[in-house]
């Protein structure tokens, strides 16, 4: 699940960087909160394992 939410946000904060050129903190605030849900994804893949 976090895989799937981290690949979303990544490519809609991808989207507004070259497609849409929004500026502001709306689109690095969607890649920090896609890497956080990255980690969070192999986090909770070692503590099952």
């Amino acid at each position: 699940m976090f895989l799937t939410i981290f690949v979303i946000l990544l490519v809609l904060w991808l989207l507004g960087l070259f497609a849409f050129h929004v500026a502001g903190g709306l689109i690095h605030l969607l890649l920090i909160i896609a890497v956080i849900s990255l980690v969070m994804h192999f986090m909770r893949s070692r503590s099952a394992a």
